[in-house]
């Protein structure tokens, strides 16, 4: 059966996190780990946590619940504390306010990746996808739908394609386990690691041929407030930053160009 790790990155999370919790928690799929990566949270973060885990136990679904809590250099690092503690094939971040859009979501999920499998009589963990990736709704503070985000993921995804923007949302994100530890977070980046961390693994799973699944439904359920937002111009310049390691300063240039014409005309 495939296992799927959830990395959920609190501090003083109190006000947005229990709808993160009661996601996974709802989840009829067994085979989940959720590991939680809290910087040391001085509001009502673990107390929330410490009911998850009780109300998890009580349910006897299947799910192991794992937390850490100590301070931290910043979100990437918690989130690389997480990858270094991954059981399972498949990861994705899940961060305090997002949350899945259904009780049968994993479910859902892994019957479309066996299904895929067993047309290609895939038998092994290591023939899986490299990455699984879906769409995302936004909401507001509240949890309340908003609307369909406006990236879309292409019918085929590549590294290349991140040229064209972050047209996978980092939660609708699935990286298989092996992929994901052997590609930590660049710490080098405050606010856009998780952009060059998705490239790179999609980078490495070109490299060894192995191919990304388009999931073909909503995965997750993610809070517009966040890091990206509160910094929104510093992040912008770092994304140009990965980009440019990527894709090359000219190639980054005229296609922020064309992005700036084309916002024009909208």
């Amino acid at each position: 059966m495939i296992r799927i790790t959830y990395v959920t990155i609190t501090y003083n999370a109190a006000k947005v996190l229990q709808r993160t919790l009661d996601s996974v928690l709802s989840q009829d799929y067994p085979h989940i780990l959720h590991l939680i990566i809290d910087g040391a949270s001085t509001d009502d973060t673990l107390l929330l946590v410490d009911d998850y885990i009780e109300r998890s136990n009580a349910a006897k679904n299947g799910h192991l619940v794992q937390v850490t809590s100590e301070p931290d250099k910043g979100i990437y690092d918690a989130m690389n504390k997480g990858l270094r503690s991954l059981d399972g094939d498949y990861v994705c971040f899940l961060n305090a306010g997002d949350f899945l859009p259904s009780s049968d979501t994993v479910t859902r999920i892994v019957e479309k990746v066996n299904f895929q499998s067993s047309i290609f009589n895939l038998q092994s963990s290591n023939a899986l996808p490299a990455v699984l990736y879906g769409d995302t709704d936004i909401v507001d503070g509240e949890g309340r739908f908003l609307h369909h985000r406006r990236l879309a993921p292409p019918e085929q995804l590549s590294w290349k394609s991140f040229r064209q923007g972050m047209l996978v949302c980092h939660q609708a994100f699935y990286a298989r386990a092996d992929f994901a530890i052997a590609t930590p977070y660049d710490l080098r980046y405050r606010y856009s690691a998780d952009v060059d961390w998705c490239i790179r693994v999609m980078k490495a799973a070109a490299k060894e041929n192995v191919p990304l699944f388009n999931l073909k439904m909503v995965v997750a359920c993610y809070t517009q407030e966040g890091q990206t937002t509160l910094h929104h111009r510093e992040s912008l310049l770092e994304r140009y930053q990965v980009m440019e390691h990527h894709y090359g300063r000219l190639q980054t240039f005229f296609l922020h160009c064309w992005f700036a014409l084309r916002s024009l005309f909208k």
